[in-house]
């Protein structure tokens, strides 16, 4: 069998920044806190939580005081340091730099013109998301669907923005709904806030799946960067598995097959691609 692991796969920029923040602190032998997953990916967490990373949740911050804590790469909401200056806590900050420039642009739109409706494509929940809603007061609507798209008001101005690791296709459908059903009276403008290094990812896993007899795609359940991907494998490719790590493949997946491709998510790190190589060779 010839195994190959795709070299466009792993961690993107923000999340090596992160990471390496991470272990640039606890190289230093202090406690360090991480609000949340530092990355989506529970092999990598464990990892992290190895050499001492406490991951907390936002309870967790609003009782913490006098301690140090890292924000990761997918960014906060306003609230989370305002608690931080008045708790005395220290934040070393790993927001990436794209998901940064996001908040700016929204918090800015939304103090220019506060009665539009600012709307975010991405997912409801997701710790990305909520940075960004929080830049509006919590007034900006998530649609995580073309349907949803139907629900807002189209005779009042639309300001349109994505989570960074959406579909870029799926966001190109939405504009075009908005632009199709928009008042003449009302303003609509869209912006492109779709991570490139995400982006590009589409066409590249794309052309990796479909030149392999099987896919193995490497991500945690949680990523949201890791569903999109993985759809992609298995639409070029039926014979594509997502798994977390090398104790999940399934030996009769390997009957019949020559070619096998390993990928992952903008949140899986190398070492645990290599990993699954490792198992079967």
């Amino acid at each position: 069998m010839k195994v190959e692991i795709d070299n466009g796969s792993g961690f993107c920029f923000g999340v090596t920044t992160a990471i390496k923040k991470a272990e640039e602190e606890l190289a230093k032998g202090t406690t360090l806190y991480c609000l949340g997953d530092i990355v989506h990916n529970g092999m990598e967490c464990e990892r992290l939580r190895d050499m001492g990373l406490v991951t907390i949740n936002h309870d967790d911050l609003n009782r913490l005081h006098d301690a140090k804590v890292l924000l990761r790469a997918h960014g906060e909401p306003p609230e989370t340091y305002e608690t931080a200056k008045r708790n005395n806590i220290e934040i070393i900050d790993a927001t990436c730099p794209v998901v940064l420039q996001l908040q700016r642009r929204i918090k800015q739109r939304f103090t220019e013109n506060p009665d539009a409706q600012i709307v975010i494509f991405g997912k409801n929940g997701h710790a990305e998301v909520l940075g960004l809603v929080g830049q509006t007061e919590s007034k900006a609507i998530v649609v995580e669907k073309l349907d949803d798209v139907k629900c807002l008001d189209f005779q009042r101005d639309i300001f349109l923005y994505s989570q960074t690791t959406k579909s870029l296709d799926e966001f190109r459908r939405i504009i075009t709904y908005i632009q199709e059903h928009i008042s003449e009276k009302a303003q609509f403008r869209s912006f492109d806030t779709i991570c490139r290094q995400v982006a590009n990812r589409m066409p590249n896993i794309s052309q990796f799946a479909a030149r392999h007899d099987l896919v193995l795609f490497v991500s945690g359940k949680k990523s949201s960067n890791g569903r999109v991907l993985f759809n992609e494998c298995l639409r070029v490719n039926p014979n594509s598995h997502q798994i977390e790590s090398a104790a999940e493949i399934d030996p009769s997946w390997l009957q019949g097959v020559n070619a096998i491709g390993i990928c992952g998510a903008t949140s899986t790190p190398k070492w645990l691609m290599e990993e699954c190589r490792d198992a079967l060779v």
